[in-house]
């Protein structure tokens, strides 16, 4: 009896354990129904019929993060690379994502190492470096177009890693430190070109500036001359008005002769003195002294007149 009553309790117990499900916040569960979906049950408590109703699948509704391993990628230009990424997917419906396809995950991995290939052939090896934005959009494209009949939707892709050959790296390197030194060589080139540029407009500068002050000290020098000539000028003329004036007055005309004659007795008497030869008799030396007492004869007869 006791065995009897012990068998029931635990069939009890089975068939009450059978009769609910509970599904987590997580995940949505496929309920079927003699081999037939039935139902899709939400995260919850849900009622079931013991050996009737039967959970299928259970379906991560979560974003996924699924990591698709290196492959070998052939660019354009026939290099050899390895590349990696990661796939983001969601399951949207689960039906699909249970009766659609048998593994949307392996599928989803191996649709984007293909797609990964193909975009890759497309492009040359520099360009993989600086493409990835429009190859992981290619890539998320393709596979949002094969996985709606599975009801999963490819959020993004990312491509984590592209790895040349050795002999490639090799290669780059060399190439990149070509590139350092050319662009050291022009930066060098040009501080020679812009310090000789500017020596050159240092001279030149200075070649104006001493031709400017040269030119600026003539033009002084010149109207120093020209207000020198200008002052000789108007002291000559003002010399020349007052000997016509005087020679105007009475007596005047008597003075400038005399002046003249003394002058000329005076130059006279200094050539013969200095002169070598003489040209004239030494007595006409005192032809001056005989002018002298004829002017004093002739200013006596003057006064002796207007005394008269």
């Amino acid at each position: 009896m006791w065995t009897i009553l012990l068998a029931t309790l635990a069939v009890a117990l089975f068939i009450i354990y059978n009769m609910f499900i509970i599904v987590e916040m997580r995940e949505e569960v496929i309920l079927e129904r003699f081999g037939k979906y039935h139902d899709t049950l939400e995260p919850g408590f849900h009622f079931v019929i013991p050996f009737v109703d039967r959970v299928a699948y259970r379906q991560e509704i979560r974003e996924q993060v699924i990591d698709v391993p290196h492959q070998k990628c052939i660019t354009k230009d026939n290099i050899e690379v390895n590349v990696d990424g990661l796939v983001y997917l969601k399951v949207m419906d689960s039906y699909k994502a249970s009766y659609g396809i048998n593994d949307y995950a392996l599928a989803a991995v191996n649709l984007a190492q293909t797609t990964m290939r193909s975009e890759v052939g497309k492009i040359t090896l520099d360009d993989t470096f600086s493409e990835r934005d429009s190859m992981n959009e290619a890539i998320v494209q393709e596979l949002d177009k094969a996985s709606d009949p599975w009801g999963v939707k490819v959020m993004r892709y990312e491509i984590k890693d592209i790895q040349p050959s050795q002999e490639i790296v090799l290669t780059m390197e060399k190439q990149m430190e070509a590139e350092r030194e050319k662009r050291a060589e022009i930066v060098t080139s040009s501080g020679t070109r812009d310090a000789r540029i500017n020596v050159s407009e240092g001279d030149r500068q200075e070649s104006i500036l001493i031709s400017e002050g040269e030119r600026q000290r003539r033009i002084n020098l010149a109207k120093g001359e020209a207000k020198e000539m200008e002052l000789l000028a108007t002291a000559t003329a003002d010399g020349i008005e007052r000997i016509a004036e005087a020679i105007s007055k009475p007596g005047g005309n008597l003075a400038v002769k005399m002046r003249l004659t003394e002058q000329f007795i005076e130059r006279l008497g200094n050539v013969i003195d200095g002169a070598n030869v003489s040209v004239l008799p030494v007595e006409a030396a005192n032809i001056k002294s005989f002018f002298e007492g004829a002017s004093q004869v002739t200013d006596g007869v003057k006064m002796d007149a207007q005394n008269r």
